[in-house]
């Protein structure tokens, strides 16, 4: 069992910055795949970003390509995801999610291609 715990959220001014990590624990992790997303009041899970962990390929929501920035720490069993530029619309609940098995990128983006998910940790935007 997989156990994914983040860590990082906060409330920060438009504009400002954060760092938001995930550390992975359990049985011996080595996932495929690993990724953000975010759910925000009354919307649905929506993807943030992603990145493979062998490789380091990355993958970007739209609504944050340039702002935000995936990465991960292979030794630490963590993966990354800094904030920059933020604004209020990026408000919500922000979950890690892991794949240990085979994923084609095409797939990367949906919630239900991942069977491993944190708690997730509030992000808040104040305008």
């Amino acid at each position: 069992q997989v156990q994914l715990v983040e860590s990082g959220g906060g409330l920060v001014q438009t504009g400002g910055s954060l760092r938001l990590s995930c550390t992975a624990s359990g049985r011996t992790f080595s996932p495929h795949v690993m990724g953000w997303f975010r759910q925000a009041p009354g919307k649905e899970r929506e993807f943030v970003a992603a990145i493979s962990w062998s490789g380091g390929v990355t993958y970007y929501a739209e609504a944050v390509k340039g702002r935000f920035s995936i990465s991960r720490d292979r030794d630490k069993n963590t993966m990354y995801l800094q904030l920059s530029s933020l604004k209020p619309e990026d408000t919500a609940v922000y979950h890690c999610a892991a794949r240990t098995s085979v994923l084609a990128a095409i797939r990367v983006m949906g919630a239900a291609s991942y069977p491993d998910w944190g708690q997730g940790t509030q992000v808040t935007v104040s305008s």
